[in-house]
């Protein structure tokens, strides 16, 4: 059977690692030998309890799964076999406990060794899957060798699948052969059962897909039986077993194809196998058997729906036999579930319930919307406001079904060729319901349905439930459907237009929000009570923002969202509950999205005329909600929500000063692709202006958000003047009129700019670093001496001032001007004693001083050359004078003046 050289290099291996083996063994016996002697020989007062030993990875799973039905035979601790037994010692004729002393330190437990670990649990295992394996290549060795027939392969592996079989169940009743229950990771009657039961998996699947000896419903049929029977032993073997079960029982449908696929079939097939595996989980309380199960039932639910609308009765079946084995035996505290937590929401209950809407939605969309999927959504919605009724462990469920049927509404109201409907009369002509888009009457009454069943429920929920947790899960599904409804719905059969019958049961659904909160308000106060008279005061809001939309025009709606955020802030303050806080800040966020999405708020319907358009309203109403909802939050403390809105009330702020701009400089077209001097100008005087009123505002609030818009809007108001004013919009590089001689657009665009800089660099003196302030006022200087220059240009060149020659007596005026510009910063610099005046002058006086140098030496000729010599020097003498005569005297004087007395 083997060559020579082979059995010569085998046998030598085989010896050394049997002698290694005990080898291990005696030194594992001795260790224990001697821990045991130190044990007897020290008997300390008070013993400390021993360390256990570390965990291996199996054993670390094995202790978060339920113990077994089974009572195991505890195993004696292992004795070295050279030693006899000390007898017990009754606990009445110990020593210790006769003198009084304490009793003695119990025995330490030997750490396992490798050949304990090796002997009882890896070689078992190993055992196992070769025995699988064994039988998969007996048969593919009879395959190859030609030595069998199909047939007979197939009776064998059959044969050998039931001798493992009968082998597991005779070791599990023989307790003495695996006497091992200390160790059931590694239990052999287990794995001799699993390993029969593949056996068996693999010989139905080879008659079936090799031989063709079982058409394809025996196959099924068989292989769907080896499943639960391998579920219902693990009812016996543990764990293993029943995971092998299940994977097996969902993965036989896979294996069994067919041409024309019977649907009612599968799923009364699944049907069967969903309870017996949830069965099991139930008794042996294994609640990962019970999520894996749910989770192939509901993969099960993909692949078919590719049969379009026409199967929605066998998927409709499977989800819905589903729902209910799942309320049974898996919801905790309803009819035959495990046991619940009085107030407590349990995940498995609730995520059950939810696993099964998510698959009944499902087959609604891609049944697009038929009359009997959305019944048996409906049923299911149901069933799950029921069980979560009678149950607190499902209460999760109550929020997973209102999100889905707002799914499902959402969905049929933004579907590529809606119903053009309008109330009350009907169709618009030509253009008709979808024949495959479901009933519009059916919807109609399902949300009507919905509606009432989420509201009053959630209202009446707040007297059955005492937890802090449930009454407010219901409490925000009322709020949170009917309005998500009549949105869907608003959505779909007003097509976001006007609509007053819309905007009446917006009302309605107000006043009765309102009347929830007031009853709320008068009761005693529990846990979790004002959170829900919160929700239902912001669904009151929520409600009238809605009504407005509805009643009004399309840009309403941002002006709604944003009051509804500046509502809920005040609320906040009534009801101090961080959900509140964040709930604004949302809302904020909703509203920024909005006008992302079209910055015009009502598109071509914004109007032509300056400052009183939609613009006005669609961003300045809001600006106030948030700047009003920033004050409100304020007086909760400083955290993410008020940064949030007070970052919205700062953007919609510039944003309204920047729309209404271009609207105003481009006769309403705000989409205009590029920008002349005076917008550039007026977008930069309002920049700076409204960043002097952050650094104030900050000044009080010390907000984070104020201090960064501050920040940005300094270095947008920047970067505009310098790639703006100076550069891209600058009219003496480009031919741009710049009107009259003195009240014309060099006024707004450069002069303006730089008062409002030098107020800028003023307000942030002192409060922010040196470097910055000199920064800001470096920049109104700079916009000073270009106002300046142009002014002077204009009076020469006429409105276009980039064309034509520069003349003697211009180069002339722009040295006296300068001059006299630095004169005037050294009077105020000694007047208001500002050194940074006085250095402006200085720097202005300098450049004068070169410009004379470099450029009237050489340009300017005659009297002009001689003027402006005469008067650069006067004009440096006087500001010697000053400064010795003046400043330095007065700056002398202040030391010696004598002290009051």
């Amino acid at each position: 059977m083997f060559d020579e050289p082979f059995v010569f290099f085998f046998a030598p291996l085989v010896i050394a690692i049997v002698a290694l083996i005990f080898a291990r063994k005696a030194m594992n016996q001795v260790a224990e030998l001697r821990q045991r002697l130190e044990a007897i020989q020290a008997s300390p007062a008070v013993a400390a309890a021993p360390v256990p030993p570390p965990l291996t990875p199996f054993e670390a799973f094995e202790q978060t799964l339920p113990p077994a039905s089974t009572v195991a035979v505890p195993t004696p601790p292992p004795i070295a076999p050279d030693v006899e037994p000390a007898a017990p010692v009754a606990p009445s004729e110990t020593p210790e406990q006769a003198a009084g002393g304490a009793p003695p330190p119990p025995l330490p437990q030997p750490d396992r060794g490798f050949e304990e670990t090796i002997g009882t649990r890896w070689v078992v295992w190993v055992g196992g899957l070769t025995l699988a394996l064994g039988g998969f290549f007996m048969v593919r060795y009879s395959i190859e060798a030609g030595l069998l027939g199909p047939g007979v392969r197939t009776m064998l592996g059959g044969a050998f699948a039931l001798a493992l079989l009968l082998a597991g169940e005779w070791t599990r009743r023989k307790e003495s052969v695996s006497s091992i229950a200390a160790l059931p990771i590694a239990n052999i009657p287990a794995i001799l059962t699993a390993a029969g039961t593949a056996v068996a998996f693999a010989t139905v699947y080879a008659a079936y897909a090799l031989y063709g000896f079982l058409v394809p419903a025996t196959a099924f049929i068989l292989l769907g039986l080896v499943a639960l029977g391998t579920l219902a032993a693990a009812l016996l073997h543990g764990p293993a077993l029943a995971g092998l079960g299940v994977v097996g029982a969902f993965v036989t449908p896979i294996l069994v194809s067919s041409d024309k696929p019977d649907f009612w079939a599968l799923y009364i097939y699944l049907a069967i196998v969903t309870a017996a595996a949830f069965g099991l989980a139930r008794v042996r309380l294994w609640r990962w058997l019970a999520v894996t199960t749910i989770a192939f039932a509901l993969l099960w639910t993909f692949p078919c729906l590719q049969c379009g609308p026409s199967m929605v009765g066998p998927h409709a079946f499977h989800v819905l036999a589903g729902f209910i084995l799942a309320a049974l035996l898996v919801v905790c505290g309803f009819m035959f579930g495990p046991p619940a937590d009085d107030g407590q929401v349990e995940p498995i209950s609730s995520g059950s319930l939810a696993a099964y809407l998510l698959g009944a939605t499902l087959i609604v969309l891609n049944s697009f919307h038929a009359d009997a999927a959305m019944i048996v959504f409906g049923l299911l919605v149901a069933g799950s406001l029921l069980v979560a009724w009678r149950s607190d462990a499902a209460a999760g469920a109550v929020g997973a079904a209102a999100a889905l049927v707002f799914v499902v509404f959402a969905e049929w109201a933004v579907r590529a060729n809606p119903d053009m409907l309008v109330l009350p009369g009907g169709p618009l002509s030509d253009i008709g319901p979808n024949a495959t888009d479901g009933s519009v009457s059916l919807h109609l009454i399902s949300a009507a349905i919905f509606a009432v069943g989420f509201g009053v429920a959630g209202f009446l929920a707040q007297d059955r439930f005492i937890g802090p947790i449930i009454p407010v899960i219901w409490s925000a599904a009322a709020v949170f459907t009917p309005l998500a409804l009549l949105v869907a719905l608003y959505a779909r059969i007003a097509h976001l237009d006007r609509s007053i019958p819309f905007a009446i049961l917006a009302v309605v659904l107000a006043v009765a929000y309102a009347a929830a909160t007031e009853i709320l308000s008068k009761r005693d106060d529990r846990p979790g009570l004002q959170a829900s008279i919160a929700l239902f005061a912001t669904g009151t809001l929520a409600a009238l923002a809605l009504a407005l939309t509805f009643a009004l025009e399309k840009g309403w709606l941002t002006i709604a969202l944003a009051l509804m955020s500046a509502g809920t802030a005040w609320i906040s303050t009534q009801r101090p509950i961080p959900f509140l806080r964040a709930l604004a800040a949302v809302l904020a966020g909703i509203v920024v999205l909005r006008i992302g999405y079209e910055p015009r708020i009502v598109g071509q319907a914004v109007g032509t005329t300056p400052i009183f358009n939609w613009l006005l309203w669609g961003y300045g109403i809001p600006a106030l909600s948030f700047w009003a909802g920033s004050i409100f939050l304020r007086r909760g403390g400083d955290d993410a929500p008020l940064r949030t809105v007070e970052a919205a009330a700062i953007l919609f702020t510039v944003l309204l000063a920047f729309m209404e701009i271009r609207h105003a400089v481009n006769n309403g077209d705000v989409y205009r692709q590029s920008a002349g001097l005076t917008e550039v100008a007026l977008q930069v005087c309002v920049t700076l202006a409204m960043a002097i009123g952050l650094e104030r505002l900050r000044i009080r609030t010390g907000s984070v958000i104020h201090n960064a818009g501050a920040i940005l809007l300094t270095a947008f108001a920047g970067l505009a003047a310098l790639f703006g004013l100076l550069l891209l919009e600058n009219p003496i590089l480009w031919h741009i009129d710049v009107g009259g001689i003195v009240i014309n657009l060099l006024l707004l665009g450069y002069a303006l700019p730089a008062v409002l800089a030098l107020l800028l660099s003023y307000a942030v003196a002192g409060r922010r670093p040196v470097a910055y302030a000199n920064t800001i006022a470096a920049g109104a200087l700079v916009l000073a001496l270009a106002y300046v220059t142009f002014e002077i240009r204009r009076m020469y060149h006429g409105p276009a001032i980039s064309v034509g020659p520069t003349t003697g007596a211009e180069q002339y005026t722009y040295s006296i001007a300068y001059l006299a510009f630095g004169v005037v910063l050294l009077g105020v610099g000694i007047l208001f004693n500002s050194q940074r005046a006085r250095l402006a002058s200085a720097l202005v006086i300098g450049l004068t001083i070169l410009k004379a140098f470099l450029i009237d030496m050489s340009t300017l000729t005659g009297v002009y050359r001689a003027l402006s010599f005469m008067c650069l020097g006067l004009v440096l003498v006087a500001i010697g004078w000053l400064y010795q005569r003046i400043l330095f005297r007065r700056q002398q004087a202040a030391p010696v003046a004598p002290s009051e007395s």
